[in-house]
């Protein structure tokens, strides 16, 4: 990549940054003028759905894995790809309107790499497509390996590589994809912010993650989330705290806690091994802090309660590494968690805004 292309892109992500301060975490509670906003009406329709979604401003394509190494030692993964407009409309080549940003992470007990990606859309550099379902910046890719009468997303390959890591996985899908709040539309805020939300929490993965101490053969479980929206928090929203887990009887739970100056915005979603799903109200979710790590020079509650009364669930996440903190253009912490208590498992905490 060119200079003059690397501070056009630096200068880009500096800006969305920069709206963190006064709309919202990461500019996530802008005004939306000529972009489109989810209506609770639609239904998905895939494949079409794995594919980019122009008319709206915010999109990613976001999976984490938790792994157990041959040398039975704990690892985590996390690659991510962001698609952000800048306006509404198309454009050609360096006209595009499209801006990608691309995220991984390999992380361990003692140490937490983390690399990323920046690239104009219209150039071919970074994408999405959904039929054959590829998604790529420079050469991370998330790539279909299903059968043409299976869903895109029913078997993917995984790599990503950074300055001291990468990793190639192979993830097998043993369940169908999940649709969060009603039909897909996930409420953030008491104000009504919402996004079309979906997921693949059964993943199988297996392959190699690389260290500088040589490489890895793994196998674990692996969650994909898909959400796209133009104004997914209210412009007082601070951050989220946002947990996956995979627990001991085959559930999976997906929740999150909105943060404003009001209190807090909490949704969730109780997953039955065969797919069924039920979407859980504001409150009924109670995620507690119970202890903070300085990290990145600033506290961070990495030891958390969670409690959800409705289903008799009442478990502690530690994570495998405090210091998972991604030191990206908007930073935030990301790495994998245990859960003990009423249920075992394993799972991913996402926490923005601190």
């Amino acid at each position: 990549m060119n200079a003059a292309r690397r501070l056009f892109l630096a200068g880009a992500a500096g800006l969305l940054a920069g709206h963190a301060r006064g709309q919202g975490f990461a500019g996530l509670g802008t005004r939306v003028d000529g972009f489109a906003l989810p209506d609770p009406a639609d239904r998905f329709d895939f494949p079409a759905d794995h594919g980019p979604h122009d008319a709206f401003r915010i999109e990613w394509w976001y999976l984490t894995a938790s792994l157990t190494g041959a040398d039975g030692a704990d690892y985590g993964i996390q690659w991510t790809l962001f698609r952000t407009a800048l306006r509404p409309g198309g454009g050609e080549g360096w006209n595009s309107p499209t801006l990608w940003m691309g995220h991984a992470a390999l992380t361990t007990a003692t140490s937490h790499h983390v690399a990323e990606r920046l690239a104009r859309g219209g150039v071919g550099q970074a994408g999405v497509v959904a039929v054959p379902f590829q998604a790529w910046i420079d050469e991370w890719a998330m790539t279909s390996q299903a059968e043409p009468s299976r869903d895109a997303l029913d078997r993917i390959g995984l790599t990503a590589r950074g300055d001291d890591f990468s990793y190639d996985l192979t993830l097998q899908a043993t369940g169908p994809l999940v649709a969060h709040g009603k039909d897909g539309y996930s409420v953030k805020s008491r104000d009504g912010q919402a996004s079309r939300y979906y997921s693949q929490p059964f993943y199988q993965v297996a392959g190699a993650v690389v260290l500088p101490s040589g490489p890895v053969q793994v196998t674990g479980q692996g969650w994909l989330d898909r959400e796209w929206s133009s104004q997914p928090l209210s412009a007082d929203q601070t951050g989220w705290d946002w947990l996956s887990l995979v627990l001991e009887d085959g559930t999976r739970l997906m929740g999150y806690r909105m943060r404003d100056r009001r209190g807090n915005f909490t949704a969730a979603s109780w997953i039955l091994p065969d797919g069924t799903v039920e979407a859980l109200p504001d409150g009924a979710l109670m995620m507690t802090p119970l202890r903070t790590a300085r990290v990145a020079d600033r506290d961070i509650p990495v030891d958390w309660r969670i409690d959800l009364a409705s289903k008799r669930l009442s478990v502690i996440i530690t994570p495998l590494n405090d210091a998972a903190w991604m030191a990206t253009s908007v930073p935030y912490w990301e790495g994998p968690v245990f859960a003990t208590g009423s249920q075992t498992g394993r799972g991913y905490l996402e926490m923005t805004g601190y």
